[in-house]
């Protein structure tokens, strides 16, 4: 039942994880401000991965559905979180200094902020359905995939643009930007408080293979 939101979550790394590339062009102003931002990155790549990882392991057709529903809860908040914190870290790392980088920086951390958001309302949404009816809950997690897939697939164009050029060569060389391993106790013990509801590598871009089933 949990089959086709891990689906959606398979491909959620950060958009920060798709970096490719080894250009040594960029000047130093570039590689520092790559740096600044990765440095800070990586911590919340790595909580993204984890809170993935825990939504995988609760795909078992036997999981019951209140533990499903306490995993992916948890999993959602920590997600959304993380881009909350991914789009302060890229906002105080100040515009990159490339042309027109003010104005992709301000783009990117809106994009980041609203898939904060995204997510948090996803938990909510998680933590409203009914474990005690199977089918209903089945039902409801098959929306909220359908959910993560918009969150994934609309409005990553301005990250896309900050990791392009030389900003996204000097991203790629940052061991910050490169996709974590996940490693964790499951998220379904977050230590961090609960999402703050107003502000998830959007570097996300979670792809899914939507003809799986739940």
């Amino acid at each position: 039942m949990n089959k086709k939101l891990a689906a959606a979550l398979s491909g959620g790394a950060v958009l920060v994880l798709t970096l490719s590339g080894c250009s040594d062009d960029s000047d130093n102003k570039v590689n520092d401000w790559a740096k600044k931002v990765c440095d800070q990155v990586q911590p919340q790549l790595q909580k993204i991965a984890n809170a993935n990882a825990a939504i995988q392991q609760q795909t078992a057709d036997n999981s019951k559905p209140a533990d499903v529903q306490k995993t992916d809860s948890a999993a959602f908040q920590q997600i959304s979180q993380a881009y909350k914190a991914l789009g302060s870290a890229v906002q105080s790392a100040g515009a990159p200094p490339v042309d027109g980088g003010e104005t992709t920086q301000k783009e990117a951390v809106k994009e980041l902020n609203a898939s904060s958001v995204a997510y948090a309302n996803l938990k909510t949404k998680v933590d409203a359905l009914d474990t005690k009816d199977q089918a209903k809950f089945a039902d409801g997690l098959k929306g909220i995939a359908d959910e993560l897939n918009k969150i994934s697939t609309n409005g990553d164009q301005a990250l896309k643009k900050l990791q392009s050029g030389e900003v996204g060569s000097a991203m790629a060389k940052q061991k910050g930007c490169q996709k974590p391993t996940a490693s964790a106790p499951p998220a379904s013990a977050p230590s961090a408080p609960a999402a703050e509801s107003g502000s998830p590598s959007k570097s996300a871009s979670p792809s899914a293979s939507a003809s799986e089933k739940a």
